[in-house]
């Protein structure tokens, strides 16, 4: 029988990703950390905990996996309240340790791109107001600072915050982070406003200290359509949020002006401080409007009806929303990685498909000669995932919390296969899901 490849260019990056506070464990000095021995704030009353247990040396296993599996990239972060536990004081020993596991990832053959924030800010830095503070984007430059300055010699790729729209609205709309508001849409707006500030603070930062580092945001982009697209109140409603959540921010680095629902703010130091973009892409929306619901902006999302959903619901594969994703992110005219990408599935049997029908559509992009350079699998292994706690499993891998065993799934031996083929071949859709076969190689 012939068979038949998608192939990538030989320099693509596939890679997976992490984030400190999901992964480290014993983080005790940040918002989440508060957050979590809050009653009912966490799902279940869960806690990080030893999350990974990545502080106590696990990334090792967990990045030779990686290695081994044929992936040559990776994407973490560091945790701010490790690194400056106080506002007088710097751990120099913290900066060591993520030195260590940067030497790690390149004698493993992974090329990294660090995260310098993702949702996570010191208990002092909340005591001051967090991002609704302007005093944060001064902050921010110097903890960007001194993370560069003693890092760049191992990392050159950056993404200054990731999902800042997921931050905000979160926080201060929806109110399931910290600092827990809801409904308070200028509160969302000053930390959009401070957050932009601050990221284009830490770019300029960055290129100072090294000219040749690429630099961007980690974007969460959801396609938004009307659910019932002959309801006029259901298109008005979609251009709403669609404009608050998916344009508002990274709009704002072509445009120079945020505009967040009824505010709007110059901030042309934001203009063009991104070198590549970082896309975050899980699932696509029907959007309804609701009369009943002023607390979400009066709003219902929903997946579509033929859609395969997750096991709890949070996601659903929708490979093509991926697409609609790469063509609203040609408009920036710069490089494209997609800097997570994954499904919940706790017992492996929806990620197989969803894994392998997203990487095809990043092939097609590519194939249009779109400028796709990278793919990261959200994510290498089952972390605490923010106020769901341990109800959701994200990882190729998954966790044995009680013991921190490491079980391979299906997944891994899949991605392994992508990573090491640098693509989808027929034969392997046909050993690992040949449902797949027909839809993706007709004939």
């Amino acid at each position: 029988m012939p068979e038949a490849k998608f192939g990538f260019p030989n320099n693509f990056l596939w890679g997976s990703a992490t984030a400190a506070h999901q992964v480290e464990g014993n983080n005790t000095n940040n918002n989440w950390s508060v957050w979590e021995n809050t009653p009912g704030k966490i799902q279940f009353g869960q806690k990080a905990g030893l999350a990974c247990d990545w502080w106590g040396g696990r990334w090792k296993e967990d990045l030779e996996n990686a290695s081994r599996d044929g992936q040559n990239a990776h994407r973490f972060s560091v945790e701010w309240s490790r690194i400056q536990p106080a506002p007088d004081r710097w751990d120099e020993n913290a900066l060591e340790y993520y030195r260590q596991m940067l030497k790690g990832m390149h004698s493993l053959g992974l090329k990294p791109l660090l995260t310098l924030h993702h949702f996570s800010d010191p208990i002092w830095v909340m005591e001051r107001g967090g991002w609704e503070n302007e005093g944060i984007v001064d902050l921010f430059s110097q903890f960007t600072r001194k993370v560069v300055s003693a890092l760049q010699d191992q990392v050159n790729m950056w993404v200054t915050i990731n999902e800042p729209p997921v931050y905000y609205t979160s926080g201060y709309i929806f109110g399931n982070f910290p600092p827990g508001k809801q409904g308070d849409l200028k509160g969302a707006f000053k930390v959009a406003k401070n957050m932009l500030k601050g990221h284009a603070a830490a770019y300029r930062t960055i290129h100072e200290l090294q000219p040749d580092a690429m630099v961007g945001l980690a974007i969460p982009y959801r396609p938004m359509h009307p659910n019932r697209p002959w309801f006029l109140p259901d298109r008005w409603i979609t251009r709403i949020i669609n404009d608050a959540y998916n344009e508002a921010f990274p709009g704002t680095l072509l445009s120079g002006r945020l505009k967040l629902l009824t505010f709007n703010e110059s901030i042309p130091e934001a203009i063009g401080t991104q070198d590549f973009v970082g896309l975050n892409y899980y699932s696509l929306d029907n959007v309804s409007f609701d009369l009943f619901k002023p607390a979400d902006v009066f709003n219902t999302r929903s997946y579509p009806k033929d859609a395969e959903l997750s096991e709890n619901g949070f996601n659903a594969n929708t490979p093509l929303g991926m697409m609609e994703t790469f063509r609203w992110a040609r408009k920036f005219n710069l490089p494209i990685y997609i800097t997570e990408n994954g499904i919940e599935d706790s017992k492996d049997k929806i990620r197989p498909k969803y894994l392998l029908e997203h990487v095809h559509q990043v092939w097609r992009a590519v194939n249009f000669n779109w400028n796709i350079k990278g793919y990261y699998h959200w994510s290498q292994i089952d972390n605490f995932e923010w106020e769901r706690g341990w109800t959701q499993r994200f990882g190729l891998w998954g966790l044995e919390l009680e013991t921190q065993k490491r079980i391979r799934r299906k997944s891994v031996d899949i991605y392994a296969a992508i990573c090491k083929e640098n693509g989808i071949s027929s034969q392997l859709v046909e050993k690992y899901v040949p449902e797949l076969k027909e839809k993706l190689f007709p004939g």
